[in-house]
């Protein structure tokens, strides 16, 4: 390292001295030669996976990014983490495991990397879980990083019109509705998922994705650009090389996410219409940094952003369309000339946000997926919080492509998604009804399980906008429709939501931002008083400790709170 600085900033207690000669050896198994051990050690996290088309080809991308790695001067090493894949998991007990595999995703990410005294981080993901899980590890660690998106996939055709995996779900429903035969359905399924590449709507993958992107940590273009697309390979080059860059300036990750890049991530969010994950898993990003954000921080932007884009799954288009006409940046160059985004953040490739955008060209001109800001979509951010004697912590909903933006009527009240499943396939949940699944909290489900089969068959059913839903759970973010999630405090600890009964009359306003069951105090402290913490679901195996560990979905469901 003569003549430069030395970038070894944890690795040379492994690359130096007589006492490291056993360290040493077993590095020269892996193909470690003299030359190497005077280079900083870059780790490639991948999350690649034959269990999902989100990262089927993710082994391929690090492949890229150890070159780019050695292209800049480094030394790299691949190693692997697990992924779940939130779409067959869905509907079935299989989804208590999704949510938790963030923590094991962060956990092993910062395992790996603390054990092998790795200088810097290139992690690549893929589905749901994978982004927030490694910006989680790369914000507890604090070394210079990078992360890459694998890519959106590309929109599945069936009699000539764009397909995804949210169809085969909405189809279903329209099977059991009669609408469409057993042979339709099966075309269906044969036709949503093309090949590699995450849902391609503005589902949690590609929201998280964006989120990424306009906070800075990832390269210009990450979130739309395709799995399959050839720029992706070279995005992942380029991220290797960023990442000893970053070495030499001495830029964190603590560095750049900061508040304000929060502010930013939630700002592009909002007009993209994106999942409602977004708030669980950015309050848990944040926790990773010590960055204070919560929920009404989330309902400060989203008053003065309007929902621009026209994006599934209540919208038209999906994430290919976006990058077809500009992508996540051109988004953001609106949104930045607009005085809505921190354009002195800085980012992973040196430069500021604004330094960034300026060389990028603006979004396509006579383009109709991101309407102009003086005809928006809606005037402000469809991701809104509620609070009330239903949620004193809050919940989330996702109020974009409804036309109600209040809701009164009776509870529907099941303990579990399957008892909702059944009423639903029965006929029994009927227009302005408000159906309730509880108990499927962090510590209830536990590990807060999706109800994207639930929704998907109430829209299947013609029931979409006529039916409200309210969970202490989450929702997919290919879930639309009159959908309130994260409810808390959640049932397992005795939250409001554990003592609605069948019947009780709940309003839900969008614009007054309340979530109310009527109900008279009297009634509530007599129900409060014969109400029984049911048991854990389960004694032992990892969704026992999670159920031990994790926190309110109100700060991010995290399992690393000081709880002494």
């Amino acid at each position: 390292m003569s003549g430069k600085e030395d970038l070894r900033i944890r690795s040379k207690v492994i690359s130096e001295g007589v006492n490291r000669v056993p360290n040493r050896a077993m590095l020269r198994a892996v193909g470690f030669q003299d030359e190497d051990f005077k280079k900083p050690m870059i780790g490639v996290a991948s999350t690649w996976s034959e269990v999902t088309p989100c990262n089927i080809h993710i082994d391929q991308l690090a492949v890229e990014a150890k070159k780019g790695i050695k292209e800049q001067g480094g030394a790299p090493l691949i190693f692997n983490t697990i992924t779940v894949s939130d779409g067959i998991s869905m509907g079935h007990e299989g989804m208590l495991f999704s949510l938790p595999s963030r923590e094991i995703i962060a956990d092993s990410i910062e395992i790996v990397v603390n054990a092998e005294r790795f200088d810097g981080l290139v992690a690549i993901g893929g589905c749901d879980k994978n982004t927030p899980a490694c910006l989680m590890a790369i914000g507890r660690m604090n070394l210079p990083a990078v992360y890459v998106y694998g890519g959106t996939i590309q929109p599945g055709k069936l009699d000539g019109k764009d397909v995804d995996i949210v169809s085969a779900f909405e189809a279903v429903g329209q099977y059991h509705e009669g609408k469409i035969t057993v042979e339709q359905l099966h075309q269906v399924e044969c036709h949503v998922c093309p090949g590699a590449g995450a849902c391609g709507g503005m589902y949690t993958a590609n929201t998280m994705a964006s989120a990424a992107e306009a906070m800075g940590m990832s390269l210009p273009g990450s979130s739309s650009t395709s799995a399959i697309a050839r720029s992706k390979s070279e995005e992942c080059a380029a991220a290797g090389k960023s990442v000893l860059k970053l070495l030499e300036k001495k830029i964190f990750p603590r560095d750049i996410m900061t508040k304000k890049a929060f502010e930013n991530a939630i700002t592009v969010v909002m007009a993209l219409g994106g999942s409602t994950n977004a708030f669980l898993h950015l309050l848990a990003i944040a926790h990773s940094v010590q960055v204070d954000l919560t929920l009404d921080d989330f309902e400060r932007i989203r008053r003065k952003v309007p929902h621009l884009a026209d994006l599934k799954p209540s919208g038209k288009y999906v994430m290919q369309d976006l990058n077809d006409i500009g992508g996540v940046p051109g988004v953001m160059k609106l949104l930045l000339e607009q005085g809505l985004l921190h354009g002195d953040c800085m980012t992973v490739t040196g430069k500021t946000l604004a330094e960034n955008l300026a060389g990028l060209e603006p979004l396509k001109e006579n383009q109709v997926i991101i309407r102009p800001f003086d005809n928006p979509l809606k005037p402000s951010g469809p991701l809104v919080v509620l609070k009330g004697n239903l949620a004193p912590e809050g919940a989330v909903a996702k109020m974009s492509g409804l036309k109600k933006l209040r809701f009164v009527g009776p509870a529907r009240v099941y303990n579990s998604e399957e008892e909702a499943t059944q009423a639903i396939m029965a006929d029994e949940i009927r227009k302005g009804d408000v159906l309730v699944i509880r108990y499927a909290g962090p510590k209830g489900g536990p590990g807060m399980p999706e109800m994207l089969s639930v929704t998907a068959m109430i829209v299947g059913k013609g029931l979409g906008g006529e039916v409200a839903l309210i969970t202490d759970g989450r929702f997919s973010g290919g879930s639309h429709g009159f959908v309130v999630g994260h409810v808390a405090p959640e049932a397992q600890v005795g939250g409001p939501i554990a003592l609605l009964q069948e019947g009780d009359l709940i309003t839900i306003d969008s614009e007054t931002q309340e979530m109310n069951f009527q109900v008279s105090s009297e009634e509530l402290e007599l129900r409060k008083k014969s109400w029984k913490k049911p048991s854990p679901k389960f004694s032992s195996g990892v969704l026992a400790k999670y159920a031990r560990l994790v926190s309110s979905a109100s700060i991010g469901a995290v399992t690393d709170l000081d709880i002494e």
